[in-house]
């Protein structure tokens, strides 16, 4: 059977058995008519409780032991900084080191250099930029916008609805369109939720204002998307 134009974005089989694997088991779906599958989706913006931070902290010295002292004093110029922000969820990952091959005539420098990361909140963004990223060796990272992870069930239930809302309209449509009535769902198969963190945001020191404002940042967005199949008479 051929689909009217317009509609060739549809799968559409005309079938009385279809066999489909479900975790480690085989299911026969029947569908005395015709098969529509529709891929439905739904997406929803919330709110922004947290601002997640991510910086460099890098020093340098002749030695591994100057470079490493020099690092160490910097990072606690940036954990009192920080600490002033009410940051957080603070982690320091452990130093690394390397030799940084200098011009010729000229010894070899010896770079340490670590990460932080943490949490604050979205008011602070100013403050972050300032304070911490005017700091020497600090190199800022993107922001990225978290929600709350209290709503994630209640968030998830109604991507699901609305995407097999969003699934069946289009499932019905395609009946319609090919004289069919009768809408029986059969299958539905999740690609999965995805809880998109956050679109990300450069951090970078202004030297005038305006200052930085959170609720310029795109807000975290949340995604579902599935495929679901219909018997259509």
């Amino acid at each position: 059977m051929r689909l009217p134009a317009g509609l060739a974005g549809f799968g559409l089989i005309a079938a009385t058995a279809l066999l489909v694997p479900a975790s480690r088991a085989e299911v026969q779906l029947r569908c005395d008519g015709t098969l529509l599958e529709a891929r439905g989706q739904a997406e929803q913006k919330r709110p922004i409780r947290d601002l997640g931070l991510s910086l460099g902290l890098e020093a340098q010295g002749p030695s591994s032991d100057a470079a490493l002292a020099s690092l160490q004093g910097r990072l606690a110029q940036v954990r009192t900084a920080l600490q002033s922000l009410e940051v957080r969820e603070l982690q320091v990952s452990s130093p690394s080191t390397w030799t940084r091959q200098d011009r010729p005539g000229r010894a070899d420098a010896v770079v340490a250099n670590l990460q932080v990361s943490g949490r604050v909140l979205p008011q602070r963004l100013q403050s972050l930029i300032r304070s911490v990223g005017a700091l020497p060796g600090v190199r800022l990272a993107p922001v990225t916008t978290v929600a709350d992870p209290r709503d994630d069930n209640s968030v998830r239930r109604t991507l699901l609805e609305a995407a097999y809302q969003d699934a069946q309209r289009q499932a019905s449509e395609v009946a319609a369109a090919i004289g069919l009535r009768q809408l029986r769902p059969l299958e539905v198969q999740l690609d999965g939720g995805e809880m998109r963190p956050p679109i990300m945001m450069r951090a970078m020191a202004a030297p005038t204002p305006p200052p930085f404002d959170p609720n310029e940042l795109t807000p975290p967005s949340d995604r579902l998307s599935l495929l679901a199949r219909f018997c259509a008479r």
